[in-house]
């Protein structure tokens, strides 16, 4: 994570629109081994969907507190994404890495190893290349191959930055992972979007579909990272729905509560992450700097002195507490591909102008995860409103309109119920504001 800009790009999303949403993903390889996709999702080697909640950890600076994996871990999470660097900074060599996955093994995370010396390439002084970054990966191949099911090479942490490059992101992209591919590399790759991760010019999100292509394993995740650029329900709404339409797996790789350039709806962030089963990252766990020391999640790496941020992530709404599950890797668990009992048909009560009152009997699940919540839609699939109880009071409704809702229940492994049976209602009247009366009486 470092600073990054903003800029209106209204003309190349229109002109973009009608290729994203055409676009389609190529299936998944049978024999890919270890973490891969299927479709928009990370499964396990068992089949079992993973969902990332996680945060990023500086230890390419701070090689010495190796304690965090194990404080993370304590806080929820089933991810870490541990920066590493192969020469801009001081290096992480194999052994060093081959550390690194043996904390993230023993404490059960599943591992994000990401070469942070591409950030900002083409902008920022001493950034190094894809291809330095393959190069780098390279060196790592004995301490890397073999552990296809714990860990995930992020190639390059943001790539470029706001200037054109030569190569551009996605031929530099595309090759990146032939050759890692042709090295004998079969783990699940993560790539960063260009213009400092935030891809505000959209070069990802409109050339997603050509990567993917590019990689002979179809085994690639790409990785949005969002800060002021992402400062609207609207704007993350959609950039994670052009994703979904496309059939392209996609993960938040980076976001936090505040920037410098803007200030990013991390609550939209997080619940819509949970509503689409999309993996997220926090940056970061602790010892950033150069103005953006808010981001710490702790105090000086003491998880005992958790910040607001780090209150936040991991214990607000929607949080990494709440939502994370950890890797059957570790579990042992059986994939959960059962999914709960359809909820009983809702009840309608405290019907307003704008809301209403609905609760149902609530779902079982059998399959091992848990049931995780309900999710209330319209008749035409249009989601009101989410819950972890047998009950929701809806918000924003239209004034006398009616309204035909069902429930569905969804458990930790992302599988969904059948509709519960739907019931109908009609919002009262609005309030008619009238215009004043003029008194004709005299002084």
């Amino acid at each position: 994570m470092r600073s990054r800009s903003r800029c209106a790009a209204v003309t190349a999303a229109l002109a973009s629109l009608l290729a994203s949403l055409l676009a389609t993903a190529a299936p998944a390889r049978a024999d890919a081994v270890g973490l891969r996709v299927s479709g928009t999702d990370i499964v396990e080697s068992n089949g079992n969907r993973f969902v990332m909640r996680g945060v990023s950890h500086p230890h390419a600076w701070y090689t010495s507190q190796t304690r965090a994996f194990a404080d993370i871990k304590a806080l929820g999470a089933n991810t870490v994404r541990v920066v590493l660097s192969g020469g801009r900074w001081p290096a992480n060599g194999p052994s060093d890495v081959a550390n690194v996955v043996a904390l993230c093994k023993q404490n059960r995370l599943i591992c994000v190893l990401e070469n942070h010396d591409t950030t900002g390439y083409g902008e920022q002084d001493g950034a190094r290349t894809l291809d330095d970054a393959v190069d780098y990966w390279l060196s790592l191949r004995d301490v890397l191959v073999g552990e296809e099911d714990y860990v995930v090479i992020n190639i390059g942490n943001e790539p470029i930055g706001n200037n054109p490059v030569t190569p551009d992101w996605t031929t530099a992209t595309s090759d990146a992972i032939k050759r890692l591919r042709a090295a004998g590399f079969d783990h699940l790759l993560m790539v960063d979007a260009p213009n400092w991760g935030q891809d505000w010019r959209f070069t990802m999100r409109d050339n997603a579909q050509t990567v993917f292509a590019a990689d002979p394993d179809r085994n690639t995740v790409f990785s949005i990272h969002m800060y002021g650029v992402f400062d609207t329900a609207a704007e993350i709404t959609d950039y994670l729905a052009r994703f979904r339409a496309a059939g392209l797996p996609l993960v938040i790789g980076e976001f936090g509560f505040d920037h410098s350039d803007g200030d990013p709806d991390e609550d939209t962030i997080m619940a819509e992450a949970q509503a689409r089963g999309v993996g997220y990252i926090g940056w970061s766990w602790s010892g950033n700097g150069g103005g953006v020391e808010y981001l710490d999640m702790v105090r000086n790496f003491d998880p005992t002195q958790l910040t607001s941020w780090g209150e936040r992530i991991f214990n607000g709404a929607n949080g990494i507490r709440q939502t994370s599950r950890e890797a059957t890797i570790y579990s042992g668990q059986a994939p959960d591909t059962a999914p709960p009992t359809a909820p009983g048909a809702p009840s309608v009560s405290d019907v307003t102008a704008t809301g209403a009152t609905l609760t149902w009997a609530a779902s079982t699940d059998t399959g091992g995860s848990g049931l995780a919540g309900y999710d209330v839609h319209r008749s035409d699939g249009t989601l009101l409103g989410r819950t972890t109880a047998a009950s929701i009071t809806l918000t924003g409704l239209t004034p006398d309109t009616r309204y035909e809702v069902y429930v569905r229940a969804r458990d930790g492994a992302g599988d969904r119920s059948d509709p519960s049976p739907a019931v109908a209602f009609t919002t009262a009247p609005g309030s008619r504001t009238r215009a004043p009366r003029r008194s004709t009486a005299g002084p």
